[in-house]
């Protein structure tokens, strides 16, 4: 059992730590009850975000906690059942979106972004995945001038601070690169470094694929019966059960209902996301993702088709479905593009995993010798998956991590 390893959870950021541990010698089986790329890793805007160096802080203009506190909005919505459950959480995120606690967020979370195109491109590189990958780039588009000057100063700042590119659209520039939207906007900024990627859960099936290839192996298992077995772990399968030395808790959302048998109780909340596919009218064509500023939703073009994603609903765990920013969006992105018919019967719907002070939780389980985490890592999984399967692989194996994981030790929610 020495060197073996469980990495509990198949998304992207588990498939990449498991990928990572075993190209480094360790003897590494991937556990989820479904397959790789199935949860929060199947649904979202399909983009790397190298531009995304500053986390999305609590609002605290009142005016902005009022409009998403009368509930009718497209980016926001919360089921009232949920809100004692994620009071607490919700006022830590507060607490931490402070100018001066926030400083110290952006700094650890830009540092693992200014990694993910190097991290993601060092894995697809000379493989299927490259196919996936597309240099393209996505434009947030603004609807007044006041907006886009915002907008701007922004995106020059990032540029000035972290490197970050991006292009400044007019209006003209606007209808240019995208003949075929609707209606018109002020401008956009064009991010272009990131990658857009064609299909989320192929890229992550592609990196499970490198995987096996390296000798690993995947099963189906319930994490929830993970348990101490003499120095090691070990987890049931339809199988027969899978023991290691090892264990790494990637389970995204989930990730609480196992760490908290084990002692630990980090304040993860989740933000449920809906998308559907939609069919273009005639020649239509949309040439890389947009995300209308005004509206809240983020329009994609995908192998099934444009995805509309929505933007945060707050539930208790378990709420059936209930895709309301979906009904709201869809008039409105059929005001902007000409979409034709839904590709899919129902929506898609996921949880993403959410910490307080906006960053992930990668590094020792506190108190469980041979445990580890890595989740909360909010709509970032999957473009930060690759860098913390490194990041972690670094840390079990002894090597000189290549970022400082301070920021992200789990002990700092004990």
């Amino acid at each position: 059992m020495a060197g073996s390893v469980l990495v509990l959870g198949a998304g992207m950021v588990g498939v990449s730590v498991a990928l990572q541990l075993q190209r480094r010698g360790r003897q590494v089986v991937l556990v989820d009850r479904q397959p790789p790329g199935e949860g929060a890793s199947f649904g979202n805007g399909g983009l790397i975000q190298r531009e995304a160096v500053f986390p999305h802080p609590f609002p605290r203009k009142l005016s902005e906690i009022l409009r998403i506190a009368r509930n009718r909005s497209v980016d926001a919505v919360y089921h009232p059942t949920a809100l004692p459950g994620i009071a607490l959480p919700l006022l830590r995120y507060w607490w931490h979106s402070s100018p001066e606690r926030y400083a110290q967020a952006q700094a650890g979370h830009a540092a693992l972004i200014a990694t993910c195109l190097d991290e993601h491109l060092a894995l697809a590189r000379g493989t299927p995945a490259m196919a996936l990958l597309r240099p393209i780039g996505w434009m947030r588009l603004y609807a007044t001038p006041e907006a886009m000057a915002a907008a701007l100063a922004e995106a020059e700042r990032a540029h000035r601070l972290h490197g970050v590119n991006f292009v400044a659209l007019d209006s003209q520039a606007l209808a240019a690169a995208e003949p075929h939207l609707l209606a018109a906007r002020e401008g956009a900024i064009h991010w272009t470094d990131p990658l857009s990627v064609s299909d989320p859960q192929a890229l992550t099936l592609a990196y499970a694929a490198l995987f096996t290839e390296a000798g690993g192996s995947i099963a189906r298992g319930d994490a929830t019966t993970l348990e101490r077995h003499g120095a090691g772990w070990r987890v049931t399968t339809p199988q027969g059960p899978v023991e290691a030395a090892e264990v790494v808790i990637a389970l995204g959302a989930g990730a609480g209902a196992v760490t908290r048998r084990l002692g630990y109780a980090p304040p993860l909340f989740g933000k449920r996301g809906y998308h559907m596919h939609y069919r273009l009218r005639g020649n239509a064509v949309l040439h890389r993702p947009i995300l209308d500023t005004q509206s809240g939703f983020l329009l994609a073009p995908m192998r099934a088709g444009v995805r509309l994603t929505t933007g945060a609903e707050f539930a208790v765990a378990e709420a059936p479905p209930t895709p309301v920013q979906l009904a709201r969006a869809e008039p409105l992105a059929r005001r902007l593009l000409p979409l034709e018919d839904r590709v899919e019967d129902k929506p898609w719907l996921g949880v993403r995993p959410c910490t307080p002070d906006m960053l992930p939780v990668i590094g020792r389980l506190p108190g469980q010798q041979g445990a580890w985490c890595a989740f909360g890592h909010a709509h970032q999984g999957l473009t930060l998956g690759p860098t913390t399967g490194r990041l972690l692989a670094e840390m079990m194996t002894g090597e000189a991590p290549f970022l400082p994981p301070e920021p992200y030790r789990a002990e700092r929610f004990r």
